[in-house]
């Protein structure tokens, strides 16, 4: 059985070029025979050379070669043994796990290229943004741009675009930190859909986790080749920076595109089947992805590829951090089981360079014990569907629940534990182990989620079988869009209550792209495969939209403004202290929350008041008021030593942030639309 631990002195992997020719190196335990084919450039279905690989220590495959140089097109051919576990095609073109740059020869043919990885980063350095002041922004690099028209047509939807003045002063304004990319490895899309004319939009299946998707440089950066995309996507990255902005990237480790055993052959497989891939005695996959293979991270150098490919990112392109793609099969041991202190986390961590990323997890995959939410050590915050669902149900299906038989299943009790960081979940951590957030690309949209309460997803070619089924959504009465002023007003106040929750909580917020601007995608809640203008976002927002992107931006300027709002650790009920804030907690009369509050579904009214230690000792006081029921409620606002009196910041009720100053005393009523929310200053 192979050693669990990377050793220190590990090889350097892929192709090194010096000025007298190169060194290649592949692993591969299982082949008997690798080599090296320079191929021709005008031709390349022809080999110039071939260069055949000698079988070294550690099973690592190496040539030094004085043909090695920059610009070269090359392949990989490998011959081993047969066998239920191997899938050696010695014909067959494979790519360098390790390469820099890919040409798409044909949907099955690509071959690899030594770029240039020479780039002036023009004295621009990495906003080094704290965790708990980060906004992130999730998004498609395509989708984003591509009907922008404030950028030129010959770049919309590409890397350029990503780094163009009107991109980043649109996050600028909206106050973003940090731009969540969804996968921009190189990838490809499953056959399945390109005989449906579809493609792999979101594009969560990787081909070669070092070289960049070609598909989204502009038309003349791809006509120059691979080491005029890197640049190209440089140049944003670096632009970006230069703005404040982060930028985090979605990796997707946890399969690769090859597929099923009967998928096609591009390069792991080839390589390695036996030792890539996690498979019993007979060959048969063991797939906790619902991709088609695991890579098996029991397999201490499928370890080092996934922690070699983050340095170079990390370093090469300046990335800041990173969202794992069901983390919790990077996480399984030799015996296929969840392991928290998995030596790739502990890796990660250790790794001077990798470590200073934001490493950020999804964490949970579809395998045996695959739901892990909680449970990655402290340093790795985690996607929390635990928010995600106590606060649609709050807002959503509790309500719909109510107005159709008349009562609330949750209480308030829930709720609480979310917006003040989840601590029975992040037991091991602080708030800034939560990554809240109410919508992602994958399931509704904001908008969708208040207007739809069935999916509606027939263009993905799936008879609608396809996408979660529970979603927690609530149509207001009518599915789909509706001219309905009524419900429309309920929409949206809905939307707001949503998407203030989330900014007003404790943990690290992430928005959808889209959502400041209330986008639909028709009802589609798994639109994966939908290049077009179902995922694109809207640059033509109607007048209700663009007030509810004033409304995301004041929010988000709230949260930047107030520290009682992102608590750095989990607050207390004593007095503050630079260690942690104070929070507590009072019901629709006033009074401190009794058990009958805390534990009766049909109280539905809820008051946060968070205290935050200044620098200069000075205690900053934030009230947040939550009607969660249908019907108007008069709340007797707290009396406490030291409140002047309460300042409204932002009422959910209203369809624009509060234009004139409103001051409220303690021990006063205030009336609170239905299903609606409030925040004070303290004054």
């Amino acid at each position: 059985m192979l050693e669990h631990r990377l050793a220190d002195d590990a090889p350097q992997l892929g192709l090194s070029l010096s000025a007298g020719g190169g060194e290649f190196k592949v692993w591969s335990a299982s082949a008997d025979e690798i080599s090296l084919h320079i191929l021709n450039p005008d031709n390349t279905s022809e080999s110039l050379h071939v260069i055949e690989l000698e079988k070294t220590e550690g099973d690592i495959f190496a040539a030094q070669d004085e043909r090695l140089h920059q610009g070269m097109k090359y392949v990989l051919r490998a011959k081993g043994p047969e066998g239920s576990r191997h899938a050696f095609q010695p014909e067959r073109n494979l790519l360098d796990p390790y390469a820099k740059g890919l040409v798409r020869e044909s949907p099955k043919d690509y071959h690899c290229v030594a770029v240039d990885t020479e780039f002036d980063w023009q004295g621009v350095t990495k906003p080094g943004i704290a965790l708990s002041e980060s906004i992130i922004y999730e998004a498609h690099l395509r989708g984003l741009t591509r009907v922008n028209p404030a950028i030129p047509e010959e770049i919309r939807g590409s890397y350029a675009a990503l780094g163009h003045p009107a991109t980043i002063d649109y996050l600028k304004n909206l106050g973003i930190t940090a731009i969540e990319l969804l996968p921009i490895q190189a990838l490809i899309s499953e056959p399945r859909l390109i005989n449906l004319g579809l493609i792999n939009y979101w594009g969560y299946n990787t081909i070669n986790f070092f070289t960049p998707h070609m598909r989204y440089a502009a038309e003349a950066t791809r006509a120059q080749g691979p080491s005029a995309i890197l640049k190209e996507l440089k140049t944003a990255i670096r632009e970006l920076h230069r703005a404040g902005i982060e930028v985090i990237m979605d990796v997707v480790y946890n399969h690769t595109a090859e597929g099923g055993h009967k998928g096609l052959t591009y390069s792991y497989r080839g390589l390695d089947n036996s030792n890539y891939y996690r498979q019993d005695d007979f060959g048969n996959y063991q797939d906790t992805t619902g991709c088609g293979n695991s890579l098996n991270f029991g397999n201490p150098m499928v370890q080092k590829l996934a922690l070699d490919s983050l340095r170079y990112w990390t370093q090469e392109l300046q990335i800041d951090g990173y969202r794992f793609d069901l983390a919790a099969t990077l996480a399984r041991d030799e015996n296929n089981h969840f392991n928290p202190q998995h030596p790739l986390l502990l890796a990660m961590q250790q790794d001077p360079i990798i470590s200073e990323a934001k490493l950020i997890m999804e964490p949970w995959d579809v395998g045996m014990g695959g739901w892990q939410t909680g449970n990655f050590p402290a340093g790795f915050p985690e996607w929390n569907d635990r928010f995600r669902d106590s606060v649609r149900k709050f807002w959503l299906s509790d309500i719909a629940h109510a107005r159709n038989n008349g009562s609330h299943h949750n209480t308030v009790q829930e709720l609480a534990g979310r917006i003040s960081g989840s601590q029975d979940i992040m037991v091991d951590g602080s708030p800034l182990g939560s990554i809240n957030f109410i919508t992602a690309h994958d399931g509704f949209t904001l908008w969708d989620l208040v207007s739809h309460n069935v999916k509606h997803n027939s263009a993905n070619g799936e008879g609608n079988r396809d996408g979660a089924n529970n979603n927690l959504s609530f149509n207001h009465g009518f599915e789909g869009e509706t001219p309905n002023p009524s419900i429309n007003f309920a929409r949206r106040k809905a939307a707001r209550n949503l998407i203030g929750t989330l900014l007003l909580s404790a943990g690290v917020p992430m928005l959808t792209a889209g959502d400041e601007r209330l986008k639909s995608q028709g009802g589609n809640n798994n639109a994966y495969c939908q290049d077009n203008v179902i995922t694109w976002q809207n640059w033509e927002p109607n007048s209700h939209q663009s007030d509810f992107e004033l409304t995301v931006s004041h929010l988000i300027a709230l949260r930047k403004q107030y520290p009682a709002l992102r608590p750095r650790g989990f607050a207390h009920i004593d007095e503050p202290t630079p260690e942690h804030d104070q929070m507590l907690w009072f019901s629709i009369r006033g009074d401190e929350m009794g058990l009958e509050d805390w534990h009766n579904p049909e109280r539905r009214v809820l008051q946060r008041l968070s205290y935050h230690l200044m620098n200069d000792g000075s205690k900053q006081g934030l009230l947040l008021v939550i009607n969660g029921q249908e019907q108007v409620s008069n709340v007797t606002l707290p009396r406490r030593e030291g409140i002047g009196s309460f300042e409204l910041l932002w009422d959910s009720a209203l369809e624009l942030p509060p234009k004139r100053t409103i001051l409220l005393n303690p021990g006063s009523k205030l009336r609170m639309v239905e299903a609606s929310m409030q925040l004070f200053l303290v004054r």
